[in-house]
């Protein structure tokens, strides 16, 4: 029975993870408890367990007679362990029981279980917890209300409705790869919390298909999205021989193919950032070309001006290509046509000579004798 125990706890060794060493110090302690519950001891208790024996040892309080045989025993059978031993003495010896009882290994099997959960959930917390902010891949298990679960393997994440791009489907079965955001231990175990609309899941994509991001040859420097739409990615490499817009491309457009075709063909510019911040912004407003750009470093926002045949490109859909250029940089940004600024300028002037005729009249005019 022993040996089959023993081969048991090798196998949930195997499959938990678990080291044996431990399992074999839980399973004493589930036999401790089994045996004081079951035999009414209340002293201390050692238990050993060994690839044949399970060997339970108390300590006993030698006494002229015995009342309780399991807390007490007699001089002569103390003597027998130790000659030396003494009334009011206390003596630990061998109390192993014939058997333990269905009652007391039903108890230990309910301990050692409870024990191991309790062990495999710490490792699973400890494991995830060092994956937050990270992206890991799992499979759509279900939904129930609004919340999608995602199998990571040995947990299922939960993937709120407020993480969730509306305009992905969530079908069972699909894989697909979550940003990590939290891990929170609760009383059903570890719960890993995860995201499909974080601006990072970008940055980590990337990474993952972009070795020059992974090795630091190319650096991310900021992110903006909105999900299921179109995101902004302004990357930069100190290394002169490389082309930090061309390695997220890749060859024929493979590498950012890739991260499209994960976030369900949600649109990507690849901005190269620059330190001169009219440069950067003019680049953050790709696919639009721009005339020019007046920055405002004490406000933190630019005038921009764009051809015509741009304005409608650079302010995009519901000014969603501006909003993201001015989420990328920082920056608020104004954006005009050459047209409108040539008209607001020929306004201007306009007002300005007729301020100033208006001015000349009426200084004729008070300077004249009725």
């Amino acid at each position: 029975m022993n040996g089959e125990f023993l081969e048991a706890l090798r196998q949930i060794e195997k499959e938990k993870e678990i080291p044996l060493q431990v399992l074999i110090e839980m399973v004493e302690s589930a036999l401790v408890s089994a045996y004081k519950k079951n035999y009414g001891f209340f002293g201390e208790i050692r238990v050993r367990l060994d690839s044949s024996h399970i060997r339970v040892f108390g300590q006993k309080t030698v006494v002229g007679s015995v009342q309780n045989p399991h807390a007490e025993i007699s001089l002569e059978d103390a003597r027998r362990h130790d000659p030396k031993a003494a009334l009011g003495a206390l003596l630990e010896v061998e109390v192993t029981p014939e058997n333990f009882g269905r009652i007391a290994a039903q108890t230990a099997k309910q301990v050692v279980f409870q024990r191991i959960r309790e062990a495999e959930r710490e490792r699973i917390y400890d494991d995830f917890n060092d994956k937050i902010n990270e992206v890991v891949s799992g499979v759509v298990q279900r939904k129930e209300l609004n919340t999608v679960y995602i199998s990571l393997g040995r947990i299922e994440a939960l993937l709120p409705a407020s993480e969730q791009v509306p305009t992905e489907p969530y079908r069972f079965n699909d894989r697909l790869k979550v940003y990590v955001v939290d891990v929170k231990r609760t009383s059903k175990g570890p719960q890993v919390v995860v995201s499909r609309t974080h601006p990072q899941l970008i940055k980590r994509l990337f990474e993952l298909e972009v070795p020059e991001i992974h090795d630091g040859t190319v650096t991310v420097k900021a992110v903006a999205r909105e999900p299921g739409a179109r995101s902004k990615i302004a990357v930069f490499s100190a290394d002169d021989k490389v082309d930090p817009v061309g390695a997220c491309v890749g060859h024929r457009g493979s590498r950012v193919q890739a991260v499209v075709s994960e976030l369900y063909d949600e649109k990507i510019d690849i901005i190269r950032w620059n330190p001169d911040m009219s440069t950067y912004i003019a680049e953050s407003l790709s696919p639009a070309k721009v005339t020019s750009v007046t920055p405002n470093e004490a406000g933190k926002s630019a005038f921009v001006i764009v051809p015509d045949n741009q304005l409608s490109l650079a302010i995009g859909k519901a000014g969603q290509n501006v909003r993201l250029a001015a989420r990328l940089t920082g920056w608020r940004i104004d954006i005009r046509s050459e047209t409108q600024v040539a008209q607001q300028m020929a306004k201007a002037m306009a007002d300005a000579q007729a301020s100033s005729e208006g001015e000349s009249a009426g200084s004729a005019g008070g300077g004249a004798q009725p």
